[in-house]
């Protein structure tokens, strides 16, 4: 179908009652987890993942979606009145939102970063859009051979563009693709790395690996946070009002944040929090007072609020079109895929346009939910700042067991989540990447898969990966991608 047609049909799975109280419901607690820092979308979303068992494959990926760029509205919030970041991502907003808040600004400051963010994503909706359209027209190209080696490309991508050592991430990436050999074969019936353990025969839960890698080690990680200095400031719907030199001032900025996010977020291994960066870097480079940033200065909250919403839209465009994720948290929207059954890629607008224009259409619907909801209700999230930390974490903890022990009626896989907790979170001190060891335990099943299938079909002859134009690109590609470290290494210890 058409591009308009897509739209048009994807209008009317978005618009039934089951998946627009799911896009709402998401929205809310994606805002809910952004305001609160140290809970974050990474960890709300693993919370839910037992939840998407039993909904619908739609409804669930909205809701997940809508939990994703709800927290990064949300994550302005604290950033602004208390400069304590509520996601990554709105780390660089306290550079300048809490300069205007010392400055009784903080309501233009909100209002600033709610239609950045509206706009920044509305915008990035539509490069979505572009980009699929062009990506999905190489569907019928795709054959396992392509698939198997677009995914190892994947892998190595998210291993060597994105920030940290390109070994250690590498090391993360193998060790996931290990842990996703556990279980029995599919096709021979063997037993591999169960250890005599009956628990492990269907493999590792991916929801008890998802919780304790980012919901329990992000509840040990944040344990010792301080308690908050103070309360936050009362910010009235009076205050929120702007003026027209500042409207002015963050017109552009938008615009600049936009395509900045929409081309970095769609880079695997980039994500969100990098554009969000650059876009106040970018901002206060064509500044004519660079002077005013650091000290309130609008635009510094306007161009990275724009880009890493943006960027959060634009992060699906490799995750469900190519399946390779464009942002860390885009490895636990795989895993949703994978527990309904669908695997991402070129044929998806094709084998699933329902959940690919359903999803898209969505977005557009859960910003304006945003939008709508979260200007009147900024009285209830700036009290949400008020619960201490003490408070919210024993309820995390127990949510996850709960949630764990929902999907199989396992204890093990709550001792299970226990332990993962504890290694992830030893990761997450020695500066490896988690989100990397997730990726390649859902990746890793898929390229065994593809890579069997492209053998068989061959007759177990390798050149097949060379003499198919398409997969032959992405081996070099991958063959390039794990060059450049080792050339960027020789050249710094030649110099």
């Amino acid at each position: 179908m058409t591009t308009l047609e897509g739209l048009a049909h994807g209008l009317t799975v978005a618009l039934q009652p089951s998946v627009l109280i799911y896009s709402l419901f998401g929205a809310l607690l994606g805002t809910l987890v952004g305001v609160l820092p140290g809970i974050g979308a990474m960890a709300a979303i693993t919370l839910l993942l037992p939840i998407t068992y039993y909904i619908s494959s739609e409804a669930a990926l909205v809701m997940l979606a809508a939990v994703y760029y709800g927290a990064q509205y949300g994550g302005a919030v604290a950033s602004i009145l208390l400069r304590l970041p509520g996601t990554p991502q709105s780390a660089v907003t306290t550079l300048d939102g809490y300069p205007m808040a010392q400055q009784g600004r903080a309501g233009v400051a909100l209002f600033t970063a709610m239609v950045s963010s509206f706009a920044g994503s509305m915008l990035g909706i539509v490069i979505l859009v572009a980009l699929a359209g062009v990506l999905g027209r190489l569907a019928t190209s795709f054959g396992a051979a392509e698939y198997a080696a677009m995914m190892v490309m994947g892998l190595v991508a998210a291993s060597t563009i994105g920030e940290g050592r390109p070994a250690k991430s590498l090391s993360m990436v193998v060790l996931g693709v290990l842990l996703g050999c556990v279980g029995t074969d599919v096709n021979s019936g063997v037993q591999r790395f169960t250890f005599g353990q009956v628990q492990l025969l269907d493999g590792i839960n991916l929801v008890a690996l998802a919780m304790g890698l980012f919901g329990l080690a992000e509840v040990i990680g944040n344990i010792r946070k301080a308690e908050r200095d103070g309360p936050p400031p009362h910010v009235s719907l009076r205050q929120l009002v702007p003026s027209r030199d500042d409207l002015r001032r963050i017109v552009a900025p938008i615009g600049r944040g936009t395509a900045l996010g929409g081309f970095f977020g769609a880079l695997p291994g980039t994500g969100s929090t990098i554009s969000s960066f650059l876009g106040y870097a970018l901002e206060r480079r064509v500044a004519r007072q660079p002077e005013r940033f650091g000290q309130g200065a609008i635009e510094g909250i306007a161009g990275p609020e724009a880009a890493n919403n943006s960027a959060a839209i634009t992060a699906f465009v490799p995750t469900l079109t190519l399946g390779i994720p464009g942002d860390p948290i885009m490895a636990l929207m795989l895993g949703a895929l994978v527990i309904h059954g669908i695997q991402p890629g070129p044929m998806m607008l094709e084998a699933h346009p329902d959940m690919f224009w359903g999803l898209v259409v969505s977005f557009g619907i859960g910003n304006l939910f945003l939008l709508a909801l979260n200007l009147p209700l900024i009285g209830i999230w700036v009290s949400m700042l008020r619960i201490p930390f003490r408070w919210l974490y024993p309820a995390i903890i127990v949510f996850v067991c709960l949630g764990v022990y929902s999907v199989r009626g396992s204890t093990f896989d709550i001792v299970m989540v226990a332990g993962i907790g504890a290694i992830g979170y030893a990761l997450a001190v020695a500066a490896f990447s988690p989100a990397l060891l997730l990726l390649g335990f859902v990746l890793g099943p898929l390229i065994e898969t593809n890579l069997r299938r492209a053998l068989l079909v061959s007759r177990g002859d390798l050149m097949t990966f060379v003499e198919r134009p398409v997969a032959c690109g992405f081996v070099i590609a991958t063959v390039l991608l794990l060059a450049l470290p080792l050339l960027k290494g020789l050249r710094r210890n030649g110099g």
